[in-house]
């Protein structure tokens, strides 16, 4: 299966890192199916960071292994599991069991305000999920352990064009 993964470098040898703030799935190295979203967010990132070159890393993953040696968990859709487990990771409460690698819709900008307004307890949760069910998400795959890491395999980078 091919991934992407977007930043302000190019990432060779990826390597779990620890979470500085609250993340959709928690500490992780991230990477999506979808090369545009990663050319979107290596955008972000420059532009956050105010440093580097906005790259994409393309990697191999052997979702075989994975999915016969690893714990993995996978939401379908940005369902009452996803929004809870989401919500737990970027309060920095989750506490629930840990898994290798978590698949899943990226709570992008387009619903970020609909979590903000149910964390902030502005919406309830039956309200955010009809928002959520209008969104087209992207998919998102952390892999949170070295287990997880050591199935990608490098295959090339290239910079993002911007407009």
């Amino acid at each position: 299966m091919l991934l992407y993964h977007g930043s302000n470098m190019i990432i060779e040898q990826p390597r779990l890192i620890g979470q500085t703030r609250g993340l959709d799935f928690g500490a992780g190295f991230y990477l999506t199916t979808n090369n545009q979203q990663a050319e979107r967010f290596a955008e972000i990132v420059v532009n956050r960071r105010k440093e580097g070159v906005a790259s994409v890393s393309v990697y191999e993953f052997d979702l075989d292994t994975a999915e016969r040696d690893l714990a993995i968990r996978r939401f379908k859709s940005a369902d009452t599991e996803w929004l809870r487990f989401v919500t737990h990771n970027r309060l920095l409460k989750y506490q629930g069991d840990n898994y290798d690698v978590v698949i899943g819709a990226v709570a992008n900008d387009k619903v970020m305000p609909t979590i903000q307004a149910f964390v902030g307890g502005f919406i309830n949760e039956a309200a955010a999920l009809v928002t959520l069910k209008t969104a087209r998400l992207v998919d998102q795959i952390c892999l949170k352990s070295e287990k997880a890491i050591s199935l990608l395999r490098f295959i090339k980078a290239y910079e993002v064009k911007g407009d």
